[in-house]
């Protein structure tokens, strides 16, 4: 009798040794990172969310930064500064993928984890992409442009020129679009990401008339769907079609009362709630090897990449998104 009482005191201290071993296994020492574009949008603040929340599961340290308008060189600055911390892992969506590239390798080559989110650098060393299938939301709006066209009109895009996931979503459509020659693209109007200049571009575009009357307004980011909405709906014209991007409130009560006809719905609070597990996973495989390439590595650790979804929405389906709780703090 005490032999087994002997076996399983031993076993119970195996137990808890090996608890005590998985509460050591991470700690507000491991600091993660979320460098974006952008901060002062709300899609950015919902990512942010997600990268909170994931990190309080797993009760490590998480910081947020980047500049509070869309400014790429000031993005490239503050992910050099967070390089420099060494942290656990860094996720980080791209603005200028070529002003990010050395900083990337600087990072993995450091034992330093690297994961792209909303907008990748597919040339650099980052580990992998979690995101939106940005060609596919493309070809998606794109459907939704020729249907409502009728397959003729003229089109103008409101857009961020050369980030990389605005760029994606541009071709999408237009693959969609050398379908329907009687679909011209006029114009593809460079916002910087500010609304204001969304808007100011839209008035002179209402005032074309004729043959050069612009049938469809569709931007290809967050920040201009209102914009383009309030300058239809100040001119009294009723037969343009606007397309936005993203589930914003605002968006989406436009969309509700028909101003918007649709807008294409993406997940950001998964991005960052996965892009801090996917970080976490990085940061504690045994080897800690980040500088093998794993694109053709048939037994690579990672993904090349998670899609996380998208949804087109209009006012048949918008409920199904007004109608879930806030995924705010």
């Amino acid at each position: 009798m005490r032999g087994l009482c002997k076996v399983m005191a031993a076993a119970l201290v195996v137990v808890g040794m090996a608890e005590l071993v998985g509460c050591q296994y991470r700690s507000k020492d491991d600091a993660y990172y979320l460098v974006a574009p952008n901060l002062s949008l709300t899609y950015w603040k919902t990512v942010r969310d997600g990268f909170v929340a994931a990190g309080k599961e797993y009760k490590v340290s998480t910081y947020v930064t980047g500049p509070d308008t869309y400014d790429p060189k000031a993005e490239a600055d503050a992910f050099s500064k967070v390089v420099a911390r060494h942290p656990a892992g860094i996720l980080v969506s791209v603005a200028d993928a070529v002003a990010l590239r050395d900083d990337i390798a600087t990072a993995i080559s450091a034992g330093v984890p690297v994961i792209t989110v909303d907008s990748d650098a597919p040339n650099s060393a980052r580990l992998y992409f979690i995101g939106t299938n940005n060609l596919e939301v493309g070809r998606l709006g794109g459907k939704r442009l020729v249907d409502q066209l009728h397959g003729k009109g003229n089109v103008v895009f409101w857009s961020i020129p050369g980030q990389p996931n605005l760029d994606e979503r541009l071709k999408g459509y237009k693959d969609v679009l050398a379908g329907s020659p009687g679909i011209k693209v006029v114009d593809v109007v460079a916002t910087g990401g500010d609304a204001g200049t969304a808007f100011d571009k839209a008035e002179q575009y209402m005032h074309a008339t004729g043959a050069n009357k612009i049938d469809a307004f569709v931007s290809l980011e967050s920040s201009s769907g209102v914009a383009l909405a309030e300058v239809v709906k100040r001119s009294g014209a009723t037969d343009r079609l606007i397309i936005a991007m993203d589930a914003n409130e605002d968006t989406l009560k436009l969309v509700a009362d028909g101003s918007i006809d649709s807008t294409i719905a993406q997940k950001p609070f998964t991005m960052g709630y996965l892009g801090l597990k996917a970080l976490d996973d990085a940061h504690h495989l045994p080897s800690h090897d980040l500088k093998s390439t794993y694109v053709t590595d048939q037994q690579a650790p990672f993904p090349a990449f998670v899609d996380t979804g998208s949804t087109l929405i209009t006012k048949y389906n918008v409920s199904l998104l007004t109608n879930q709780p806030a995924s705010g703090n």
